[in-house]
């Protein structure tokens, strides 16, 4: 059958809720896996055709969690799947948006700034997103406006900080591997930021748990990238834009490049 031939028909039986349920327990489920390969010390690293790495954690996470959802019925676009041409997926209504294990570069590493990344789109827009952190066992999720995460047995609702763009001491979160020129110039238009240095998704949940304010991306990043945590920084009150529109971030584009983009805050 046609995964889209009767998608009202499919979200009639499986309500939202029912999945963001299957995309929690893809993203915990995933987690196991992961941290059973990252205590391992057997990565198996290869090297992808843009130079980035892969790991047999990534494959492993990437089977896990489509073993989950393809029950749901809709499409899947993964990082580690197989290339889906444009003119398939330009029909989609809706579809899972999955990066299986966001920041490989990290979990060689082995600093625990790594993430499981799950969000249904619909229409270009991220409707729901689950992020897992393996390491510190914390799942982040986002659905109807609300976001929370849930951590040492007890769950909290995120809300981002009010700010000001010209207050002083801004708590700004950027990669230790894209701090260019561009973003040094962004930061020095602030009033004495705080600069912390961290790994994949966690920069976006760092402004949706207010523990940090902006996160300026002026790199590239992929869709998959950034889906999920989109949905849970907006659900908490916060913002991702794109740099020269100040559009939200929009997915399922023919490139699957994103703009650079600023997260942000609620800003007063």
């Amino acid at each position: 059958m046609d995964p889209l031939s009767d998608i009202e028909g499919i979200l009639f039986f499986m309500d939202i809720q029912k999945l963001l349920e299957v995309a929690k327990t893809a993203a915990e489920k995933a987690a196991e896996k992961i941290l059973e390969i990252y205590n391992s010390e057997d990565f198996s690293i290869e090297i992808k055709s843009d130079h980035s790495p892969l790991t047999k954690a990534d494959k492993a996470s990437h089977d896990t969690i489509v073993a989950e959802l393809k029950n749901t019925g809709l499409p899947i676009l993964s990082e580690e799947g197989a290339q889906i041409p444009f003119e398939e997926r330009k029909d989609w209504d809706y579809f899972w948006m999955i990066d299986p294990l966001d920041g490989t570069k990290e979990f060689i590493k082995k600093n625990g700034e790594f993430t499981v990344n799950i969000a249904l789109i619909k229409d270009g827009m991220p409707i729901l997103g689950v992020v897992q952190v393996p390491v510190a066992k914390k799942l982040y999720w986002a659905l109807d406006g609300e976001a929370f995460v849930h951590e040492k047995a007890s769950f909290r609702k995120l809300l981002v900080n009010n700010i000001s763009m010209t207050q002083e001491g801004l708590n700004v979160v950027a990669s230790r591997f894209h701090l260019n020129d561009k973003t040094k110039s962004f930061l020095d238009q602030l009033n004495n930021p705080e600069i912390v240095i961290m790994g994949s998704s966690l920069k976006l949940l760092a402004i949706a748990d207010g523990t940090a304010d902006l996160y300026p991306r002026f790199a590239p990043t992929m869709e998959w990238d950034t889906a999920a945590a989109q949905a849970i920084v907006e659900a908490a009150g916060g913002s991702v834009l794109q740099l020269e529109s100040n559009e939200k971030v929009r997915y399922n584009k023919e490139d699957l490049l994103n703009p650079h983009f600023l997260v942000t805050a609620e800003i007063s």
